[in-house]
């Protein structure tokens, strides 16, 4: 039967109704998954075999906060292994790599997760097992004798962005029927893993063990590793990167304990399960998953929770392994400033001086995400071509810049420097992350410079090729207005007659001198200093220097379009319209070349604008 197609409707409410395509798909699982039948609730921990089989969860959490939840996501349960990275983590930084590193290794073990058993220098395989799990427990123990326990539930508090509870009936149901945990922890204080009380050791691990969370909690907990610590619901950096760089390491070699080759093979997600029925998985740089049904298969592993992940993994080509990033995509534009110089308008002098030179001033317009081998690639194309004297790089589109990346491009700072190329990076504060990145490495430099907007950049550029090449910048230096390049062609009579009606002016820096949608009644001719164009919304047109019109448009609109400034204390002729018809009429022909030269003004300004824009889309 032929469907009638449904009323097309505009405004809010027509979006009401709208899922977002990424819930929509983990609608689709949850629908899919839940008659998925296999697995058996855990019960040798007696209190976990209460759970209710039915229980379906899953929440994804992105890396900008936003959190994706469909089912059972608001359901406690106990965190149980899960806790393991986490602790790793905290561990790595309290009491740092070299001492967690010397007792507890990180290769697979091959056994289930609960192995009495330890690798050939009688230490834990790796902190993804029980052995490892609880001599982390026990180093904590170590740091902070009585006060463990809370630590780690501060610490994964912080990891989930809220406090945490404790399920005391399950702590208590672990304690009870923990001996073969005990009998680990004693073949750990065998081998002088654990230097602490066992027993102490011990109610510590069990306690984190209970730890209460969600699907919710474990999905923000997750992307908080994807997010090289940094919780992106609550912001707080809770680990160091390499903590969690190291503890991703791991767990993507033995989070799923003997099925981990497998999963890292199929699914190619760092994750970690807890036999309470929960998973996370950790996709670095792009999201975090946590889910909970509590089925497990032979494994100890949710078998619905696997399932999700799976389907995301295949359905979004997500394996960690199978990236596609192009570092040619890096650079979005490379010109000389002879294609696109800075919106100031410059004297004749200078003009020429920039057109001899323009190819000595590169600039490199970046965009994405700047890592190792994006710099790398960028690095090679500035080499391809002559060396100039000054590099600007535009970092204004550059959205993340890894360590690598960071250190790379200083490394190129350094390089340019040893061949007297000054570097400026425009499209940056110096307040800001990125910038202590690069800073870190180019501490003592002389040749770098930072302007935020990229016009400032360049025509600081500008300036310094000027200076280089024999000009002279001097804002002070009153222009007369056979100088003026409006009125190029005017005989020396033409030009006293318009002398005879203009008056000179005299600004303050920050003075407004033309206001946007004000009547257009003159038009003004800058004898000394500069000034700047702005539209309404703030954004610069241009900088204007002695000998050089404003406020021309006045010839042709009856409105100004734009706000001009002073940027320093200036001087300028001013006609009143008025006066220049009688001007006009008085000199045909000067008003007719007037004319010719603000039509070659207006067809210079868009051949530029059209250069720039062919620099943006050249493919």
């Amino acid at each position: 039967m032929k469907q009638s197609p449904l009323p097309f409707t505009t405004g809010p409410t027509a979006w009401t109704g709208s899922i977002p395509p990424l819930l929509r798909f983990l609608k689709a699982c949850h629908a899919e998954f839940t008659s998925e039948a296999g697995g058996a609730v855990a019960d040798y921990i007696p209190e976990l075999g209460k759970a209710d089989p039915a229980h379906f969860g899953i929440s994804l959490a992105t890396l900008d906060g936003h959190v994706y939840e469909v089912g059972d996501t608001q359901v406690p349960f106990t965190i149980q292994s899960m806790s393991k990275p986490f602790v790793f983590a905290l561990a790595l930084d309290t009491l740092g790599a070299a001492r967690v590193e010397s007792v507890i290794g990180v290769e697979p073990s091959g056994d289930p997760f609960n192995s009495i058993r330890l690798n050939a220098e009688n230490r834990p395989f790796n902190p993804m097992v029980n052995a490892g799990a609880i001599s982390c427990s026990g180093l904590i123990h170590e740091a902070k004798g009585d006060a463990a326990f809370e630590y780690i539930r501060q610490a994964l508090g912080r990891f989930a962005g809220r406090e945490l509870d404790v399920d005391d009936a399950v702590y208590a149901s672990e304690s009870a029927t923990g001996d073969r945990n005990r009998a680990i922890g004693y073949l750990l204080r065998t081998n002088a893993v654990i230097k602490e009380n066992v027993a102490a050791v011990l109610e510590v691990y069990f306690r984190q063990c209970a730890i209460l969370v969600t699907a919710r909690d474990i999905a923000v907990m997750a992307a908080t590793l994807a997010n090289r610590g940094i919780n992106p619901v609550t912001g707080e950096q809770v680990m160091t990167p390499y903590a969690i760089s190291r503890t991703l390491s791991v767990m993507t070699s033995s989070g799923m304990y003997d099925y981990a080759g497998e999963w890292i093979y199929r699914i190619g997600i760092p994750a970690k399960s807890g036999v309470g029925g929960g998973i996370l998985a950790a996709l670095p740089a792009r999201l975090g998953l946590g889910s909970y049904s509590p089925k497990l298969d032979k494994h100890g592993n949710s078998v619905r929770g696997i399932k999700v992940c799976e389907a995301l993994s295949s359905h979004y080509d997500l394996h960690m392994l199978n990236r596609s990033d192009d570092a040619r995509t890096s650079i979005i534009a490379d010109y000389d400033i002879g294609n696109s110089p800075s919106r100031r308008v410059r004297r004749a002098q200078e003009q020429n001086i920039l057109a001899a030179h323009h190819q000595e001033v590169r600039v490199i317009e970046l965009v994405g995400t700047l890592s190792f081998s994006n710099v790398d690639y960028v690095s090679r194309q500035l080499a391809a071509r002559p060396r100039p004297q000054l590099v600007i790089f535009d970092l204004r589109r550059v959205t993340a810049m890894t360590r690598a990346g960071a250190r790379l491009l200083a490394e190129e700072f350094r390089e340019l420097a040893a061949h007297h190329v000054t570097v400026v990076l425009s499209g940056i504060r110096r307040s800001s992350p990125d910038w202590k990145a690069i800073a870190e490495w180019t501490e003592g430099l002389t040749n770098i410079r930072n302007y935020y907007l990229l016009d400032a950049a360049i025509e600081w550029a500008e300036d310094q090729l000027v200076y280089r090449y024999g000009g002279a910048i001097d804002f002070f230096e009153a222009t007369e207005l056979s100088e003026q390049s409006l009125l190029t062609g005017l005989t020396e009579e033409e030009l006293t007659g318009l002398a005879a009606h203009a008056s000179i002016r005299t600004y303050q820096t920050g003075e407004k001198i033309i206001s946007a949608g004000d009547p257009a009644a003159s038009l003004f001719f800058l004898r000394s200093g500069a000034v700047h164009v702005t539209l309404p919304d703030g954004v610069r047109l241009a900088t204007l220097t002695a000998g050089m019109p404003f406020g021309e448009m006045a010839l042709l609109e009856p409105q100004r379009s734009a706000d001009v400034l002073a940027d320093m204390a200036a001087t300028a002729y001013e006609v009143s319209l008025s006066d220049f018809e009688r001007f006009r009429k008085q000199h045909p022909r000067a008003g007719e070349r007037i004319m010719r030269n603000l039509a070659q003004l207006l067809a210079d300004r868009l051949i530029l604008a059209n250069a720039k824009l062919d620099l943006l889309t050249a493919g």
